[in-house]
This record gives C-alpha cells, structure tokens and sequence, in this order.
C-alpha cells in the first residue's frame, strides 16, 4: 500500500526523484528531473545507494571500506549537484542509503511522502536498458508513484524541450 502524497498540501512540493550511480544513463535522469523540477516549481532529489559489499574482514578493514563508500558517494553526489546548481539553477536534496538500490528506492519513496516522480535512463547498451530499468520492469518491483524513463540518447537540448 502507498502512504498518501503531501504535493497539494500547504508547504508541500513535487519532488523528482532520480538516481546516482556509475551507469552512464545516469547523468540523463538527473538533467531531464532537474530540469522537470525547475520547470514545474519542484524538488529535486538526488539518492545514491551504497549496496552491501564484502565488509565481512576485521572491524578495522570493514570500517575503512564503509567510511571509503561514504566518501564515494558523497564526492558523486557533490558533483552531480554541483553541475545542476550550474546549469539549471535548482538547490538538490541529496541522500545517502546503504543497501540494495530497489529496496532503498522504495524506503525513500515511503519515508518522503513529497517524492511523486522517480526518475531514470535507459541505457543503450546491447545487454540492456540498465539495471535499474530492468528491476522496475521485472515482477513485484513496482514502485507506488509514477516512473519517468528518460531515453539515453537524449541531448540536452532535447531535454530542455520535454522537461
């Protein structure tokens, strides 16, 4: 069941939900949100979801790794909100799970009754449109708000157009 959306209450706002990883359809959902969030008088919201790895060494070694992890992915989103600020003008909120992407996507979603869009790219890669595409077509992982699948080979000034 979908907790209710809070958009249409008073200081509430739509927020864009898109995803930050090393895929390179990545960069295409974050333009096409921004620029839908600016458009729109919305929120743009920026999540990187650090999947579990092999922290099972000793306490010292797994605390460096996920410390390591952290700073990876605080420096990924630094720079994605850094080139929205420059080339769209919108402030991102920026997030941090640990876990597997689909599971925290649908944390998040619950947690933040504002988010209302999900945002990604297909990628236009033979093997596929990208993870993250594929788990949202797969079975049982629907998400409870509408999903924007943004093509790849989209330019920016396509971008600008749609959004």
């Amino acid at each position: 069941m979908v907790s209710k959306r809070l958009i249409r209450e008073a200081g509430h706002r739509r927020k864009f939900l898109a995803i930050v990883d090393d895929t390179p359809e990545a960069e295409r959902a974050i333009a096409y949100a921004s620029r839908r969030a600016h458009s729109t008088g919305g929120v743009l919201v920026l999540l990187y979801v650090i999947e579990p790895g092999d922290f099972q060494h000793w306490l010292g070694v797994e605390q460096i790794m996920r410390e390591e992890s952290r700073a990876t992915a605080a420096a990924a989103l630094d720079a994605h909100a850094a080139r929205v600020r420059e080339t769209v003008g919108v402030e991102p909120e920026l997030v941090i799970k640990d876990g597997t992407p689909t599971e925290e996507i649908h944390k998040l979603i619950e947690e933040d009754q504002d988010i209302a869009i999900l945002v990604l790219a297909a990628g236009s890669a033979k093997e596929g449109p990208g993870p993250l595409v594929t788990s949202v077509a797969g079975k049982g992982a629907a998400f409870p708000i509408p999903v924007t699948v943004v093509p790849m080979n989209l330019s920016d000034e396509d971008i600008e157009s749609l959004a």
